[in-house]
């Protein structure tokens, strides 16, 4: 599957358009009540255990955005979008949220 945050692929034609696919992940979020009372803490530097969880959310989000894709017989999506948000009461919960137009190339 390719994917692509342009609206086309160079050096393929898009053939076929399936429809926009979406993919979502929420991960429940004690460590980021954390995380964001604790970004003061961080002076130039990084929080890898942060970030780690932040891409497996992202990587989560397309995984189940390209299976959806694939279901209507597509094999690449463009126009891929990421978002991120917080939700929940305080904003306990991030959700990373992905889109894009499924298409046969």
């Amino acid at each position: 599957m390719i994917l692509s945050t342009t609206p086309q692929i160079e050096g393929h034609t898009i053939r076929e358009y399936k429809g926009i696919v979406t993919g979502e992940t929420i991960i429940g979020a004690n460590m980021f009540k954390d995380f964001f009372a604790g970004i003061r803490d961080i002076v130039g530097g990084r929080a890898g255990s942060y970030e780690k969880v932040l891409a497996e959310a992202k990587d989560t989000s397309i995984r189940e955005m390209m299976q959806r894709a694939e279901v209507l017989g597509a094999n690449a999506i463009v126009g891929v979008d990421i978002d991120y948000e917080t939700v929940g009461a305080n904003g306990s919960m991030l959700m990373v949220a992905t889109s894009g137009t499924a298409v046969v190339i």
